[in-house]
């Protein structure tokens, strides 16, 4: 593996949770990938005139230790598999002392910039690729997804699936000029960040609930593991809703899946899964949610919707 990118936490990337918040994660792994872009041949691919680019398709996320202001960071990446026009990256992130904070495995798609479209590598390109092939460590391996796993097609997922199921629509907005990539499209970072964004709609009050019903302890959440998938890249102006059902409970976890949708044409901008854990600010620890706590998620975000 190779050094992408170095730097640390400041306090301005830190949530209402205190710890880095999921679009900072997603930002580094970004800027990672730009950096590990002039090692695989593709210097330009993040520049604003770029003929192409490499766009993550689908991403799975594993969040393993918190990162607090202050901390230090690095990241090391490599190549893990290599196809006619995409490739499997890995990153990672790791504090100060070598321990592994978060890993990243993102299938990326290699496009035409105009059209949107994939192509081939160039044999440089897939030389230099090949050079930076590597095994991911095995204590970054996902837990709760397979990576691999099959998921919907994109042709599957509408709109008026999670309107007709009674999905709670829990963020609702439209595209800002200051949230695009070079490329003119929403930048990945700000599509977890917008969904991030959106979730206290459906759990700021169970959370205090379920504090409440445990000594008034303060309460929040942390997310263990992300599986996003990119399906379309939405504009400056463009409009999005998010749905959400349940994924799943378990004694402290529970798993949401969520829609970022387009209402104009009710197609999917993204998709994802989360689990997540009711987080015991105080100690920073996981605790466990009582039963009937978790009973109320059924009601606040049915089971139906899938990845």
């Amino acid at each position: 593996m190779i050094t992408l990118w170095r730097g640390s936490c400041n306090q301005w990337d830190c949530d209402e949770m205190g710890h880095m918040n999921v679009r900072l994660y997603v930002e580094k792994q970004m800027e990672g990938l730009a950096a590990f872009s002039h090692a695989l041949a593709m210097p330009y691919a993040f520049q604003e005139n770029a003929p192409s680019t490499l766009v993550p398709v689908d991403q799975h996320v594993r969040f393993i230790r918190e990162v607090l202001p202050g901390r230090p960071l690095t990241m090391q990446g490599c190549v893990v598999s290599i196809g006619e026009s995409d490739a499997v990256i890995y990153q990672e992130l790791r504090h100060s002392d070598g321990l592994l904070s978060a890993a990243f495995l993102t299938r990326v798609a290699h496009i035409d910039t105009k059209a949107r479209e994939t192509f081939g590598w160039s044999r440089r390109a897939r030389a230099a690729l090949e050079a930076h092939i590597d095994t991911p460590p095995a204590e970054a391996a996902p837990r709760s997804f397979d990576p691999d796993a099959p998921t919907l097609a994109t042709a599957a997922i509408g709109i008026e699936q999670a309107r007709d199921l009674g999905m709670p629509l829990i963020g609702k907005g439209a595209v800002p000029q200051h949230h695009l990539d070079m490329h003119g499209r929403m930048a990945p970072p700000w599509i977890i960040g917008r969904i991030s964004d959106s979730v206290p709609n459906l759990l700021f009050d169970w959370r205090n609930r379920v504090a409440g019903a445990d000594k008034g302890r303060r309460m929040g959440a942390a997310v263990l593991e992300n599986r996003l998938r990119y399906h379309r890249w939405p504009k400056a102006g463009d409009l999005f809703e998010i749905y959400t059902s349940l994924g799943g409970t378990a004694e402290k976890t529970h798993s949401l899946v969520h829609w970022m949708m387009d209402p104009a044409t009710g197609k999917p901008w993204a998709t994802s899964q989360v689990v997540a854990i009711t987080l015991d600010l105080e100690k920073r620890k996981a605790m466990p949610t009582p039963p009937d706590m978790l009973a109320e998620l059924e009601t606040l975000a049915p089971r139906g919707l899938s990845l």
